[in-house]
């Protein structure tokens, strides 16, 4: 240990620590909005590892110098940042309780190389376990008042938990690379960070995924939602400020604008779009001013904001209230209105979804729930939306849409299906489209009568749509084109498509018999009058699915799609019983 404390102290006298970059990409523009400045040791020292450093430096009651070291030479390095991009740094809590530590240091060497604490996130580790949260939240204090925003790194994982959280309400929360490994294989870990988007959506914290190292991965956290993402898939650390790969950004762009698309669905709407841009008030302003706001206008709610962020709200009938006590005129009419506002509104970002929104806005409290929700972008103030104008406007979208359903199966009608083959036509990605019809379908109807015939489809439908949610999760879409057949888009690979059709086969197969009677059943087949007016046998109703598997952007328009399942399609109802079959497109072949 010795030998240890001399390199430690040798590192801390020269200062000879190595800073790199690690951008931190955003998962809807493929941007780069952020690095998180990283520390190495030496090369060739037993303390070049960040881990062994840190612990060393501890140990010896050097954190706060290191500390020190790091965040210097991390600004030093990385000055040049532009100024829309944030700079990560990484904060022990364990400095907080350390005598030596320093109020401002860091906002007096920010100003040396002219950078505004507002480009700083502090990235709170996990290395040490906070046992006395009252000090801690003093120390976060601070560092807020002066314009830092607060990161919480490695959530998931050790002392990092929802403690953490409720303790600090960050800005950003970093969920922990053990939670992103292999999940897009593992439902658990997608319904567990589907919980933490939603948290996010709905407290204004934006999620970071650490560690991505596939595609498969940065694919499934996108359609999940999460705001941003770093890991070695998408950019190594380096000494230098690296852009974004243009290969991974047009992977985010295609992934997100599918994902995003406005099929007519107000759950691809953002907030932000509906804002409206009302006048603001700093929280020192007096009451009264509120009040002549609220009396001259029709407005009836009012942001109130500190250096454009948003910390309060005050409602029209609230102000009123506390005005009509006995001696509430006299008591605030010319006080801050900081001493009565709402210091805890809904606030949500630009880009949270509508019916995320809408979920929030009405499970709050019964006193609150037709307060105005405060829309931010960038965190600061962007502008307000109110309870009657965000139920106008999903009402009036849901009935658009409601319009483009099937009204028997509630399933996306033509309109939507041809929308969604034309987004995947733009795509550079491979998609799977499975044709389903069900063979003899007709004959049944004729023999069993219309209202059998609409519980035959209705069946079909749910078990394509169940099996859908089991192989391909939340990445699937399924249109009911009309009559008895249906389309489904799925993104996945050939063995998991299989699974599929192998899967609907079964089940409909065991299930389409409780809808014959038992001689039918017994024998295998209906008699029934052909299209020529002869009676003749049919098996028993089956499913044939036709499928092509590829980069769909080798079929120019919609229409080609269309033809070339069809014809699949007849090849496979030649067959007898149900059956699929599922076409792997090359680009060597024509498909005009």
């Amino acid at each position: 240990m010795c030998n240890l404390r001399g390199e430690l102290e040798r590192i801390l006298k020269l200062g000879n620590i190595k800073t790199v970059f690690q951008p931190i990409i955003s998962l809807k523009s493929g941007n780069v909005f952020g690095y998180e400045a990283l520390t190495r040791g030496p090369e060739n020292s037993p303390l070049k590892s960040p881990e062994k450093l840190f612990s060393v430096a501890q140990s010896y009651n050097r954190l706060w110098e290191l500390e020190c070291l790091c965040r210097s030479k991390a600004i030093e390095r990385g000055h040049k940042i532009h100024k829309n991009k944030f700079l990560f740094l990484n904060v022990d809590p364990y400095i907080f309780k350390d005598d030596k530590y320093k109020k401002g240091f860091t906002k007096e060497f920010l100003s040396k190389y002219n950078m505004s604490p507002e480009s700083i996130i502090f990235e709170i580790t996990e290395r040490t376990c906070i046992k006395d949260y009252k000090s801690f939240k003093l120390a976060l204090d601070n560092y807020l008042e002066e314009g830092y925003k607060i990161a919480i790194d490695d959530t998931g994982a050790g002392y990092s938990g929802l403690k953490m959280l409720s303790e600090t309400k960050p800005h950003y929360i970093k969920i922990d690379m053990d939670l992103i490994r292999d999940i897009h294989k593992d439902l658990f870990k997608q319904h567990l960070i589907s919980g933490l988007v939603s948290l996010s959506n709905s407290t204004n914290m934006k999620l970071i995924a650490e560690g991505i190292e596939c595609e498969e991965e940065l694919v499934k956290l996108i359609q999940l939602g999460v705001h941003a993402g770093q890991g070695y898939f998408l950019q190594r650390p380096s000494e230098t400020l690296l852009d974004t790969n243009e290969e991974i950004k047009n992977i985010i762009l295609n992934t997100y604008n599918q994902e995003n698309s406005k099929l007519l669905n107000c759950s691809k709407i953002s907030i932000g779009q509906i804002a409206r841009r009302d006048k603001t008030f700093d929280l020192n302003r007096p009451c009264k001013d509120i009040k002549e706001y609220f009396d001259n206008t029709t407005y009836t709610g009012a942001c109130i904001v500190n250096k454009d962020l948003p910390v309060g709200l005050v409602m029209s009938h609230s102000l009123n209230s506390i005005f009509a006590t006995q001696y509430g005129l006299a008591v605030f009419l010319k006080r801050p209105i900081s001493l009565i506002m709402n210091t805890s509104p809904l606030v949500v970002d630009y880009n949270t979804f509508v019916s995320d929104v809408s979920q929030v806005a009405m499970s709050r409290k019964d006193e609150n729930v037709y307060d105005y929700i405060i829309i931010t972008k960038n965190f600061k103030y962007y502008g307000v939306v109110t309870i009657k104008n965000l139920l106008e406007f999903t009402t009036a979208l849901e009935r658009n849409y409601a319009k483009e359903l099937n009204p028997l199966t509630s399933l996306p009608g033509n309109v939507i299906i041809e929308n969604k083959l034309k987004e995947v036509l733009e795509l550079k990605r491979n998609s799977c489209i499975l044709y389903f019809d069900i063979d003899n379908f007709k004959v049944y109807n004729d023999s069993y009568g219309f209202e059998n015939g609409d519980k035959v489809l209705k069946l079909t439908a749910n078990i394509i749509k169940n099996n859908l949610k089991i192989y391909f999760s939340n990445n699937n879409f399924l249109g009911h084109i009309g009559g008895d057949d249906f389309i489904a888009v799925v993104e996945g690979c050939y063995g998991d498509c299989v699974k599929l059709c192998e899967k609907v086969i079964k089940e409909f197969d065991e299930k389409i018999l409780d809808y014959f009677d038992e001689e039918d059943k017994k024998n295998g087949f209906i008699e029934a009058i052909d299209r020529k007016g002869n009676k003749d046998t049919f098996d028993i109703t089956s499913i044939s699915i036709a499928g092509v598997l590829g980069m769909l952007n080798v079929f120019s328009k919609v229409n080609d799609i269309a033809k070339y399942v069809a014809n699949m399609k007849k090849e496979t109802k030649s067959l007898r019983y149900s059956n699929y079959r599922i076409k792997v497109l090359s680009n060597d072949d024509n498909y005009l």
